[in-house]
C-alpha cells in the first residue's frame, strides 16, 4: 500500500468488507496481463487476487472520475444482471449516466441513433460481457475503467480494477467503494464520517424473491397478523335469556362474561332432573333390587 497516500489508505473495516464479499476470489484461469494482480493460487486451482492492488486501482479510478468537471460525462455500463442495480445506484449518487441491460450498438459511434452519447470516461462491469461498449469506446478514444477478474481480457482497458466480477456482493461492494471515494474526493462526503448509504443498496436483488416477500407481507397485512382469513378477532355477543348460540360479533372476553352472567339459574345444573342428586331416583339407589 505504499503507492497510496496515507489519507487514502483503507481502514480495517474496508479490508474486512472486501474479504467478506469475496472480492479476492478469482477464477481457475488467469490472463497473462492479470497475473500481476494475482497474489497466489490455491490448491484447488483458484487464483487469489491481491486486495492491496484492488484498493490502489479503486482510488486511481475514483481520482479519474472526480477530476471530470461534469458528472454526467461519466457513463456506467452493465449488461450483467448482478451489476445493473449497482450501476444505477452509482449513477444516482454520483450524477453519472447509467446503461443497465443491453448496450445498443452505435451508442458511442453513430450520432443518428436516439441513444447516442459522448461520455468522457466509461465504467464497465465485465470487459467480456460489455465488449461492445469497450470496442466502441476504443474507436472514439474514450478511456475505459473496468472491473476485471483474473480471466478478463484487458484489451482496450485503461484502468483495470482487479476484483471478483461474478459475485453480486463483490460487484455491489466495488461500486459502493468507488462511489464513496468519488464523493469524498469531491468534498461531498466527509472522510472522517461514515457514508450514510448502506452497501446493501448496491446489491443485486432477485425479482422472484422480492415478489414472494411482498406477497407474504401483503397477506399478513390483509389478515391482520392473527385474525384468520377475514381479519379481526373472533368474539361473541350475548343472547337473550333463552338463547344458547355463539355469535362472532361481540366484544371479546366481555361477551363471554355476559353469557355466563345472563344464563338462567335453572340451567346452571345441566344434570339435575328434580333438583336432587343425579345418582338417586324415586325408587332408591340404582343398585337396589
Amino acid at each position: 500500500m505504499s503507492k497510496v497516500p496515507a489519507i487514502l489508505a483503507p481502514t480495517e473495516q474496508d479490508i474486512q468488507m472486501l474479504l467478506a464479499a469475496q472480492s479476492h476470489i478469482g477464477t481457475k484461469n488467469a490472463e497473462v496481463r492479470m497475473e500481476s494482480y494475482v497474489w497466489k493460487r490455491r490448491n484447488d486451482g483458484i487464483h487469489i487476487i491481491n486486495i492491496g492492488k484492488t484498493w490502489e486501482k479503486l482510488v486511481l479510478a475514483a481520482r479519474i472520475i472526480a477530476g471530470i468537471e461534469n458528472p454526467a460525462d461519466v457513463c456506467v455500463i452493465s449488461a450483467r444482471p448482478y451489476g445493473q442495480r449497482a450501476a444505477l445506484k452509482f449513477a444516482q449518487y454520483t450524477g453519472a449516466q447509467a446503461i443497465a441491460g443491453r448496450f445498443t450498438p452505435g451508442t458511442f459511434t453513430n450520432y443518428i441513433t436516439r441513444s447516442f452519447r459522448e461520455p468522457r470516461v466509461i465504467i464497465v462491469t465485465d470487459p467480456r460481457t460489455d465488449h461492445q461498449a469497450v470496442v466502441e469506446a476504443s474507436y472514439v478514444n474514450i478511456p475505459v475503467i473496468a472491473l476485471c477478474d483474473t480471466d478478463s481480457p484487458l484489451q482496450y482497458i485503461d484502468v483495470a480494477i482487479p476484483t471478483n466480477n461474478k459475485g453480486k456482493h463483490a460487484i455491489g461492494l466495488a461500486y459502493w467503494l468507488l462511489a464513496r471515494e468519488v464523493l469524498r474526493l469531491r468534498g461531498t462526503v466527509a472522510r472522517s464520517a461514515p457514508w450514510n448509504v448502506m452497501v446493501d443498496m448496491f446489491f443485486y436483488r432477485d425479482p422472484v424473491e422480492e415478489a414472494e416477500k411482498e406477497a407474504a407481507e401483503t397477506s399478513v397485512e390483509k389478515t391482520g397478523g392473527y385474525g384468520g382469513e377475514y381479519g379481526g378477532e373472533w368474539t361473541v355477543e350475548a343472547e337473550p335469556a333463552g338463547g344458547a348460540e355463539w355469535v362472532a360479533t361481540g366484544a371479546g372476553p366481555a361477551g363471554v362474561a355476559a353469557i355466563a352472567t345472563s344464563a338462567p339459574a335453572a340451567d346452571a345444573e345441566w344434570g339435575a332432573a328434580d333438583g336432587g342428586d343425579w345418582g338417586n331416583d324415586t325408587a332408591g339407589g340404582w343398585g337396589n333390587a
